[in-house]
Parts: C-alpha cells; sequence; structure tokens
C-alpha cells in the first residue's frame, strides 16, 4: 500500500554531551558488530528510513522515480522451516505458526519514502526457542542504485533496553539488495550481528550468499 499522510514525528530524543555515553542508543560497527539479545522478550521491531529524493547536485534527476527500498527477511526456524516476509509477492506474515501466530511480519510498504514512520518489521521474541536465524535485509524495487544518496538507516527497537542503530554508511552503486542484520539463536543466547553487505543481485543471490537453500520464482507487488 502507499502511504498518503505523514504521521506526526516523533520527538526527539535528549541531547548526549560530547564525549558521553548514550544509554538510548548502541550503534554496531565494524568494530563492535554484536549486540546480545538473550535477555529479551515480547515484540522487536526493525525500522527502515530512507531518503526517497536526495538533494540537488547528486546523480539524481527530476525525471528518475522516487528511491523505492523495500525492508524484508529470510527466516529459518528450528523445525526446519524457512520463507521470506517481504513486499514483493505480498507475503507480509511467515507461513509458519507455533501456536503463538507469525513470528516475523512486515507492517505495509512505504513505495514513496516520504512516511515518517518508513517500513517496520517485528520478530516476536516470546517464541525466541523456534528460531533458528533471521536475515534482515533491504531491496531497491525502485529509482536509481545510489545507496549513499538513500542514507538508509535502520533502528531496531527491542521491548526494554536502548535502541540498536545500523547505518548502510556503504556503497556499491551496481547493487540491487543490501544484508543488513542477522539474528542468530545459539543454543538460546540469541544475538543481533551488524553485515551490512552489498549483493549484485536480487534475493535468489542473497539466498545462496547465506545457504539458504529456497527456490525462488519471480514475484511482483
Amino acid at each position: 500500500m502507499d502511504y498518503t499522510k505523514r504521521p506526526k514525528a516523533p520527538a526527539s530524543p535528549p541531547a548526549v554531551s560530547p564525549g558521553a555515553v548514550s544509554l538510548s542508543k548502541v550503534s554496531l560497527t565494524k568494530a563492535a558488530p554484536t549486540v546480545s539479545l538473550t535477555k529479551q522478550a515480547g515484540l522487536l521491531r526493525v525500522n527502515l528510513n530512507w531518503n526517497a529524493r536526495p538533494a540537488p547536485g547528486s546523480i539524481f534527476r527530476k525525471s528518475d522515480p522516487p528511491v523505492d527500498l523495500d525492508l524484508g527477511c529470510l527466516y529459518e526456524y528450528t523445525d526446519g522451516s524457512k520463507g521470506v516476509v517481504q513486499a514483493n509477492g505480498k507475503a507480509f506474515t511467515d507461513a509458519h505458526s507455533f501456536g503463538g501466530g507469525p513470528i516475523c511480519r512486515l507492517d505495509g510498504d512505504d513505495r514513496s519514502g516520504t512516511n515518517t514512520q518508513g517500513e517496520n518489521l517485528y520478530v516476536d521474541l516470546r517464541q525466541v526457542s523456534a528460531i533458528r536465524r533471521i536475515l534482515i535485509f533491504t531491496i531497491i524495487y525502485a529509482g536509481v542504485p545510489n545507496w549513499a544518496a538513500a542514507q538508509g538507516v535502520v533502528t531496531v527497537f527491542p521491548a526494554t533496553g536502548p535502541q540498536i542503530e545500523v547505518l548502510l554508511d556503504e556503497s556499491d552503486d551496481r547493487a540491487q539488495t543490501c544484508a543488513i542484520v542477522m539474528l542468530e539463536n545459539a543454543d538460546g543466547a540469541l544475538s543481533i550481528r551488524r553485515e551490512v553487505k552489498y549483493i549484485r543481485g536480487s534475493q535468489s543471490v542473497l539466498d545462496a550468499m547465506y545457504n539458504w537453500g529456497m527456490r525462488w520464482t519471480a514475484g511482483r507487488k
């Protein structure tokens, strides 16, 4: 669906003095790529925001369509089931249930890039024992593939504790897809790890890169 109204922007977080450690946000970087989520429960929200119309002076022209980034995930559960949650093909929830409803679901498709709430993927950590791994990714569905100008930001909101931020601050303008973060459950210890890997291809290439082992067919929104 297209978003046509801009909801009221959330209040800005309190300012942090220079040199201070922010207790409200953690950034995943190359130097510090992993954070533990073992003590988390409830819903984990993954938010993607980007700039659909980069500023004048970039390679974008007025005639170019807005950049349309789509948020999605590949999932693999402990019973061996695998799949994808994404707007393409209208696969907005996973196809598996362990008695508590879907583990992964997408709230919609922001084709304009102007909705201040961006796109949101929810992961139900109340069913963490059913999760083996979940790979969060984004794909350029439309528009010029200029990742640097799109300025994508992914923010993970655990049920408790600080937000986790991942900047899509590297780029490969021949790449259509970016693997963002991986959630992994290793013997009950759940973690989130920064990936930020740009892939020259669609979901099937992403699948092969991470050895997901699914069969892919063409889809559309």
